[in-house]
């Protein structure tokens, strides 16, 4: 039976291409011998559940163990009712482990539903672990699901068992989510946390589930190779794990929409120009995984680091909480050489794309005057339209996005991407404390370097900054020419139509760099 790339649920070995999740958390089988709780944290969709599925599977194939993964997610209907939420979870606890595990290691039925609200989780891993013939090893997943008194209460039992194991609980459970104990949610509606691991400070640790690695893509995609004989070659591999930085979400997409829908012919090569038309298209789609990371821009701690980073800014005073945050999440990573930094080439582009969405659909008509009539981009005549555009449109614009620091670079690509919509890309470069993003617009033969600037309250003028590093931009690009946007956002600027201005100024290296002030 053939294989294929998963990007929806668990792997499942004879179905899926899929690597050994286990060989991500090389600590576990220690920590599970020690009789230890712990916390498996990982962003969404990273192999959390296949790596848990499999390491029961393995633990109760040695004979040693019962071992299981169970959810507690059906009980986040009852985040207001820990006692119905209770029943929920147990109800489906005995469902998981009927099919999971052999009749000799099942539970007694029914047992726990018949105690007091607040003890029925705790009773039934009691009496299941003093019948079991073999120590319990229990993976509960989707721990963050659960909110407020309901979350605490399951904690609390655990922890009130902790000490009865392995004979009276089980010898070692693991928390399975995609933050650590003290980022879950516990106030009402809740964007406070728990703040402490206290109603599971029993944990012995934290462990992340880490992304592949390259050699790990490759040995992902040579299994395709294997099965199809269809090649990828090592730049078109090389480019997956440069793009993604072996996100797995990312890598399996990348691969299934490629051999799936671009190369169905599996005597023609994989390229690494196959891999980057792959990324225009998961880009552009957004599909589910991407589309849950663009939700979270709207969280107040997030944007407060999104914000400045896409703007250039330092980030300021922001708690190491929410740093950790952001990384834990998966959209964040700290740098080698320091600095956080977005976690791959693919989230960089989205996450700026998403907050162009209302401003995109803010737009009004714009006749293409930027086209000549062979279809080519003229550069002028788009400097015009835009001029037009922002005259009539920039300032009620600059009011559609919440990202206000960088509301002015967020309607200039919203404006852009109506120009490159279907003929050609628009990639951006940002980094923290570069006081500066970078865009790249490339229609046919045409390739524009621009930089955006903006002149804050208190600050001088941006303009010679912004030129030598237009210019150190045009010069990685092999251009001779760019534009300089310099967005005044000081309180007493000049109305717009007295500041909207171009001028054309020529470096000593004899690039022609046009500034214009918006």
């Amino acid at each position: 039976m053939s294989r294929w790339f998963n990007i929806a649920g668990p792997c499942k070995a004879d179905k899926h291409y899929t690597l050994s999740a286990t060989s991500r958390l090389p600590d576990l089988p220690m920590l599970i011998e020690q009789e230890s709780y712990f916390v498996v944290h990982a962003p969404r969709q990273t192999g959390k559940t296949t790596a848990m599925l499999a390491l029961a599977q393995q633990l109760t194939a040695t004979g040693s163990y019962a071992a299981v993964l169970v959810s507690v997610e059906v009980g986040s209907a009852f985040n207001h009712d820990p006692g119905a939420a209770e029943l929920a979870i147990l109800g489906t606890w005995y469902d998981t482990i009927s099919i999971r595990l052999p009749n000799e290691l099942q539970p007694p039925v029914r047992q726990g539903q018949k105690e007091e609200p607040g003890r029925r989780i705790r009773a039934f891993l009691q009496t299941w672990a003093q019948s079991s013939p073999r120590p319990l090893v229990l993976f509960i997943d989707e721990i963050d699901s659960l909110q407020d008194q309901t979350l605490i209460s399951v904690l609390r039992q655990l922890r009130d068992g902790f000490p009865n194991r392995p004979e009276n609980f089980p010898s070692s459970v693991g928390l399975i989510g995609l933050r650590d104990v003290r980022d879950y949610k516990v106030a009402s509606g809740g964007s406070d946390r728990l703040n402490t691991s206290s109603p599971f400070n029993i944990k012995v640790t934290s462990i992340t589930l880490r992304n592949f690695n390259a050699a790990e893509v490759q040995e992902l995609y040579q299994q395709h190779t294997e099965a199809t004989g269809q090649i990828f070659t090592l730049e078109a591999t090389a480019t997956a794990f440069d793009l993604t930085q072996g996100q797995p979400w990312l890598v399996n997409a990348l691969a299934k929409e490629v051999v799936e829908k671009m190369v169905k012919d599996r005597s023609i090569s994989i390229t690494k120009e196959h891999i980057l038309q792959a990324q225009e298209i998961l880009i552009a789609r957004q599909d589910t995984h991407l589309d849950s990371l663009a939700e979270r821009l709207r969280e107040p701690r997030i944007k407060a680091i999104i914000e400045p980073m896409l703007a250039g800014l330092e980030l300021g005073d922001i708690p190491n909480d929410d740093i950790q945050f952001v990384i834990d999440l998966g959209l964040c990573k700290m740098h080698p050489q320091g600095g956080l930094t977005i976690a791959n080439p693919i989230y960089r582009e989205v996450l700026p794309r998403v907050l162009t969405v209302t401003p995109m659909a803010s737009l009004p008509v714009i006749a293409p005057t930027w086209l000549t009539p062979e279809g080519e981009l003229n550069i002028d005549a788009l400097l015009a339209a835009f001029l037009k555009f922002w005259r009539q449109h920039g300032e009620p614009l600059l009011g559609s996005t919440g990202y206000h620091e960088i509301a002015p670079h967020i309607v200039l690509m919203a404006f852009l991407h109506r120009v490159v919509n279907g003929g050609g890309t628009l990639e951006r470069e940002y980094a923290i404390g570069s006081d500066r993003m970078d865009l790249c617009l490339r229609y046919k033969d045409v390739t524009l370097g621009i930089e955006l600037k903006v002149w804050r309250e208190k600050k001088r003028d941006p303009q010679t900054e912004g030129i030598e590093q237009l210019e150190s931009y045009l010069g990685r690009l092999g251009l001779d020419f760019g534009w300089l946007f310099v967005f005044d956002r000081r309180k007493n600027a000049l109305p717009m139509e007295e500041r909207l201005s171009t001028q054309v100024v020529v470096t000593e290296n004899q690039r022609a760099i046009t500034v214009i002030r918006a």
